[in-house]
């Protein structure tokens, strides 16, 4: 048992239906076309950015001379290798 029923305005006339089914085809057509715009858009907006973002940071990198007594880059330290199949003894 259907909770609600959809009215049916199908048209019989077969001009009326040839019509309607090019407007839908259109308009679906439409919608793919505005889509894709959009994708391309957007593609080509994230490259730039990426491509902009890497040479801002390659000019970075090559002005920032290191100071004396800096800090360098790299974190020391030890590490364990645990394996998955042995348990963690503490």
């Amino acid at each position: 048992m259907r909770l609600f029923q959809l009215p049916s305005h199908r048209s019989r006339h077969p001009l009326a239906r040839v019509l309607s089914l090019i407007v839908g085809v259109a308009l679906l057509g439409l919608m793919l076309v505005f889509g894709l715009f959009v994708a391309g858009v957007l593609l080509v907006g994230g490259g730039l950015w990426l491509a902009l973002r890497q040479w801002n940071r390659t000019r970075a990198v090559g002005r920032a001379a290191p100071a004396a007594g800096a800090r360098p880059q790299v974190l020391e330290g030890d590490f364990v290798v645990l394996h998955e199949g042995r348990p963690v003894a503490r």
